[in-house]
């Protein structure tokens, strides 16, 4: 009866730093959300100006660069989706419900940053076989604007979301840092071209911009392919977690042991536990449950506590 009592204090002492997590997780939702809606808001505004203003300019560059705020446009509305998609009621089947959303928004707008950075590339190909000639002060008044919008937007994201942790986010961030890099790199060409009349500057720093936009997406890319390929998270590594376990004085062995990440900031934990046959196998698991939640910060953990007579058969993975 003692014991029964000992295990129900324990296992509240357990919901509390998870419910504690998950709100923290919501309030960085939230923010997420928050910071993405006011960089929607901006790119919207500032996309139908320079489409506009190039039409009334009849500038080239502009028009494109409104082009460029579509897709930041886009990627952010994705991005918010996804955010929303995430907290919606998932149905019974869905035992995870539809947080890879927003994983699957990452990897969409890394891609997508791929093929922006080929055609700016091909573009700057284009240009350097037949340099334009440079538009006038008026498009750098708008591409300043531009780059203006971009990083007010930027801003938002950094200060509202968790550009560093969300994957989704950070790559709404990319694309908007992207296309403030492409308007420093048109008004440092424009004004390159003003005083020294060299047309090859657009097109050289243009690809500069697009390995710059390379980088990042590739960065995002393989992130969102390692969690969709259930992929251990950084910070916890199987062996650390399999040598934080075996410091439990009953554990004698650890086996199928599998990390994954559900999506930025939500991780999950399975394994078995072999202990000594004398063992209390509910305080082995307290304090297992404990030990990789304080220390990996692993809420989600599925621990099969088993005595030295249990026989499995021989798993793939």
């Amino acid at each position: 009866m003692n014991h029964h009592h000992h295990h129900n204090h324990s296992d509240s002492h357990h919901h509390g730093p998870a419910t504690a997590g998950g709100h923290i997780h919501d309030s960085a939702r939230e923010g997420n959300k928050k910071g993405l809606t006011i960089a929607l808001i901006i790119t919207g505004l500032v996309m139908i100006l320079e489409f506009v203003g190039g039409l009334v300019t009849n500038s080239l560059a502009l028009l494109s660069d409104s082009g460029h705020m579509l897709s930041d446009f886009s990627s952010l509305l994705l991005s918010l989706a996804a955010i929303w998609f995430a907290t919606r009621q998932a149905p019974a089947d869905k035992t995870y419900g539809f947080y890879r959303f927003e994983v699957l928004a990452a990897l969409f707008n890394g891609v997508s940053l791929f093929v922006i950075a080929g055609f700016i590339v091909w573009e700057a190909y284009q240009r350097f076989l037949e340099p334009p000639q440079v538009a006038g002060g008026s498009m750098l008044i708008i591409v300043a604007i531009g780059l203006a919008a971009n990083l007010l937007s930027a801003w938002a994201l950094m200060r509202r979301g968790d550009v560093k942790n969300n994957l989704n986010l950070r790559s709404a961030y990319l694309h908007v840092l992207g296309d403030a890099l492409g308007s420093v790199g048109a008004i440092i060409a424009g004004v390159v071209m003003l005083l020294f009349s060299w047309y090859a500057a657009d097109p050289l720093i243009s690809v500069i911009v697009a390995l710059l936009i390379l980088k990042s997406a590739w960065g995002v890319i393989k992130h969102s392919l390692h969690i969709l390929m259930e992929g251990a998270p950084a910070y916890a590594s199987p062996d650390k977690v399999e040598e934080e376990l075996m410091q439990i004085a009953e554990v004698v062995g650890v086996h199928d042991l599998h990390l994954w990440t559900i999506t930025s900031g939500m991780d999950a934990l399975s394994c078995h536990l072999v202990i000594t046959d004398l063992a209390d196998g509910q305080e082995v698991l307290q304090e297992a449950i404990r030990r990789v939640q304080e220390r990996f910060g692993i809420d989600h953990a599925t621990i099969q506590i088993e005595e030295s007579t249990i026989r499995h058969p021989v798993l793939k993975i």
